[in-house]
Parts: structure tokens; sequence; C-alpha cells
């Protein structure tokens, strides 16, 4: 069959997301034929030796690349982190437990909508009064908590955490949408969870990051599925896993380790966010939505001061290979992901297109 050309746009969607071409290379040739086996990574056995190595190795790059700490397990399930948040609640929270959240944007509150089924939920903060274009600061932790919740970083309102609170309570974070993408003190946690299809890998897989000791006894009687012990003691196998999303995650792991591991990733995160945040602070017609000082780095929201503009500026982003900048429809203004897998490059064509697009309209 004759090989299709195709012209690679720059994907700004915020999820699923860009990912690095060589793993779309390495993935598709193993779509036919899984390391020379005659089968395709999508129809071999997940109890097979070959996929055991896949999942052994997934676990094993999580825990170099984030050095965990002993006494913490690596999970990939299933249901993404909106399972994570009722699954977090469920096992920890008991009727006469707090646990206190901090509300930064519309996954932080759904995380304690679903909290409050379980126990009892205490608001610590909340940007929503400032439609969350910042990050609550300077709240008080009770030392009683059960554990602290936080949502790091906020896809659809442009704002991250770029320090996390000092407190004995432990925090559950998600961070869907900036794991692998710079530092961090994983012993701070007691558990970090994270949809793949953000930063990670393909939709159809969620990693948690869960000290042992602290999911180990659930407060009530937890269904088998939902039992942060049953996966650990099973080592992510107690069901069929999502093979292919795990391979692929697994595949983007190697990545980030052979281009200088999270470190150089939270480097090159840094240079492009540098680089759009620039432009936007001297345009006379572009400007960013969130504080300067909680801007993401992963998803910079900006509007434009004539909003009759917006779809002509759209449609000139289209005609450049600019794809996904359409922002959430409850923000509307537009939206760039420069995750770990967007270049420079590609994050200074959407500058020089938003530049000339300001010289013809501005």
């Amino acid at each position: 069959m004759e090989k299709v050309e195709f012209v690679k746009v720059n994907n700004f969607s915020a999820g699923p997301a860009i990912l690095p071409q060589e793993v779309f290379e390495e993935a598709s040739e193993a779509v036919l034929d899984f390391q020379g086996i005659g089968m395709s990574i999508l129809e071999i056995s997940h109890r097979s030796k070959e996929f055991q190595s896949v999942m052994d190795e997934a676990v094993s790059l999580a825990k170099e690349l984030l050095a965990v700490p002993n006494g913490y397990e690596v999970l990939f399930l299933q249901g993404g982190a909106s399972t994570q948040f009722l699954m977090a609640a469920m096992n920890l929270l008991g009727d006469n437990d707090t646990a206190g959240y901090v509300e930064t944007g519309s996954w932080s509150a759904k995380a304690i909508k679903e909290a409050k089924l379980y126990g009892h939920v205490n608001i610590l903060a909340s940007s929503k009064d400032d439609e969350y274009a910042h990050i609550p600061k300077g709240y008080d932790i009770p030392g009683h908590l059960k554990y602290l919740h936080l949502t790091s970083n906020n896809t659809i309102f442009g704002t991250q955490f770029h320090e996390f609170p000092k407190t004995a309570v432990p925090i559950i974070a998600d961070m869907s949408s900036d794991i692998f993408s710079r530092t961090i003190d994983v012993d701070k946690f007691g558990i970090i969870y994270a949809g793949a299809q953000k930063n990670m890998g393909p939709a159809g897989t969620c990693i948690a990051i869960v000290n042992k000791e602290f999911v180990a006894h659930p407060v009530r009687t937890v269904p088998t599925m939902l039992d942060y012990n049953t996966h650990i003691a099973k080592g992510s196998m107690f069901n069929t896993p999502p093979v292919f999303a795990v391979y692929v995650s697994m595949l983007t792991m190697r990545w980030v380790k052979k281009n200088g591991g999270v470190s150089h990733m939270a480097k090159a995160n840094q240079d492009k966010a540098d680089l759009i945040y620039n432009y936007l602070d001297n345009s006379n017609l572009f400007y960013g939505r969130a504080r300067k000082e909680d801007r993401s780095k992963m998803n910079v929201v900006f509007l434009i001061k004539n909003q009759d503009l917006t779809d002509s500026f759209l449609g000139v982003c289209a005609r450049a290979g600019c794809s996904g900048i359409k922002g959430h429809r409850s923000v509307g203004g537009f939206r760039a992901s420069i995750y770990n897998a967007m270049n420079i490059d590609g994050v200074q064509t959407l500058v020089d297109v938003m530049s000339e697009f300001e010289r013809t309209h501005g």
C-alpha cells in the first residue's frame, strides 16, 4: 500500500494532546507487529511476558523520572482523574473526617463535589470570585485535616501552583496537565494522580503515585476495583489494563528520559512559556488572562481586545497549521497548550502568527 504523506500541524490542544513524533512512529509499528512477535500490541495478552515487561518499564521509568521514594507505588488505572476524585475520598475520608480543598477551577470544583459524598469538605480558599484567574495564597491549613487536595495546573483558566503549601497535612494532588513537566518532591504528597492524555500519553489510563502507608487502611468497605490496595497487590493487573495507553505512556516516558529527564523538560517549558508570555505582555491586541505570578507553563490562556476578530484570528491560525487554539467554552478567547512534546519552534510559529495578525488588524 502506498504511504500517504501528510503535513503535521502544531497541535496546541489541551487534551488529548500532542505527543512526541518518535513515539507516534514507534507506536504505529507496534500496532502492526509488536517487537517482531507477529502480533499487534492491540491484541497481545495482558498476561504475556511481553506486556509484563511494558508495565514493569512504565512503573520503573515513572519512579526514576520523578525520584519516587521508597514506600510509594506507581499504579496505572482506568477511569481517568475523574474517578480519582471519588476514589481518593472514598478510601480516605470517613463520615466524621474533614478534608481541605483549594478551589482553583472546574476540575477542583468537580473533585469537591465528589468528596462531599464521603465526608466533610472544608474549602480553605477559592479563586472562583476572580473567575479563577489566580492561585489563592495565605490561607490556613488546619492540622486536623485528613488531607489537603490541590489541582496543580488548571487547563481551562491557565493558572498553576508554582509552589506547594508547606504543611504537615498529607497532600493529594491532581497533576493531570503538568505531570513530568517539572521536578517535584513526591514525599510531600500522599497521592499524586494524573490522567495521561494531557502530557504523558493517550487517553485511557491514569497514573497514581501513592504512599502505601497512607492508603493501607480504607476508612470504609470499598468496592474491590476502587481500593488502592487491590491495584498495589496486583501490580496494576487486577483486571485487564489499558494495554495500548500504558504502552504509549511508557514510550513517552522513555522519550523524556532520553531528552534529559524532567529537569530538562522544566527548562524547555520555561523557555516556551517565556516566549509567548513576553509577546502577550507587549501586545496591543492580545493579553493574558491569568495573573502574572500564577500563569501556567502548560496552558497559555489569552484574550483579544476586539472580540469581533476572534473568528478571523482562529481562521488565520488554522491556515498556518496551528490547531487547537480556541479557548474553552466557559472562558472564550484562546488557549495554547505547550506540553512537553511541543517544541519551541511550534510556539515561535504561533507567536509569529499573532504578531502578523496584530500588525494587520491592530
